[in-house]
């Protein structure tokens, strides 16, 4: 599983040590990418929805405090997890109003971010399926949502994900049929699959993905294509209502 995660701390020294602490107790097959704002503001600024699963948040900070840039991430991105990070805990009552998923005090102790790391893991493995692939002879559990859409190279599979682009070693068949189940995932031509949540527009001779990645279309059957396309988007928003 990958646990896609951000410290915002103002003291670089704090930031670079919780990380280390964080690397230091996950274990497989739990593993992470770490991202590094000095400020609420800067996280603000570079945020999407969906970018995230937990958030290690400095509460005293210059410009937008921690509370503040909690309440603004909860707007954007309701499911993302909140962890409160500072040296004093005249502020716990307070984080309550944006539901914090933990609180820690500096000076914290490892197993305090043990807790964090295995609770959070277990809390996102209950939102949705993952696949088991494996990146450079490590094994990672990866939720389907983080797949925006799959090419096959030669020996391996190309994942690209929101963190970017992961070589898998399985077949591209043993992909699409571990996805064929769900309906988010479409074959659009021969050896590329698209998650249709990730689609920008679905044009007559191409599809094109939010990141900018373009894909062809099998023209004989663009029509059944379409079709399937826009039905999904049909269900999804009715579920969105």
């Amino acid at each position: 599983m990958l646990l896609r995660m951000a410290i915002v701390d103002d003291t670089v020294q704090d930031a670079v040590r919780l990380e280390a602490d964080l690397r230091r107790c996950a274990r497989e097959p739990l593993a992470l990418s770490c991202s590094h704002f000095g400020s609420g503001d800067a996280l603000l600024a570079a945020l999407s929805p969906g970018a995230y699963d937990l958030l290690f948040l400095d509460i005293c900070m210059e410009g937008t405090d921690g509370i503040e840039t909690a309440r603004r991430v909860r707007q954007l991105d309701p499911k993302c997890l909140i962890v409160f990070v500072s040296s004093s805990g005249e502020y716990v009552w307070q984080s309550f109003s944006v539901h914090p998923f933990d609180y820690l005090r500096k000076p914290y102790e490892p197993e305090q971010i043990a807790h964090v790391l295995s609770e959070a893991a277990r809390a996102l493995s209950f939102a949705e399926p993952e696949i088991e692939i494996r990146v450079a002879r490590k094994r990672v559990l990866l939720p389907f949502s983080q797949i925006c859409y799959a090419t096959a190279e030669n020996h391996y599979v190309s994942v690209m994900t929101p963190s970017g682009e992961q070589r898998a070693s399985l077949t591209f068949a043993e992909l699409r049929q571990a996805l064929s189940a769900d309906p988010r995932f479409l074959l659009c031509n021969r050896g590329i699959l698209i998650n249709m949540d990730e689609v920008l527009k679905f044009e007559p001779g191409r599809v094109l993905m939010k990141d900018g990645a373009s894909f062809p279309i099998r023209q004989r059957d663009k029509n059944g294509l379409f079709n399937t396309f826009t039905q999904y988007q049909f269900r999804h928003m009715r579920r969105e209502r």
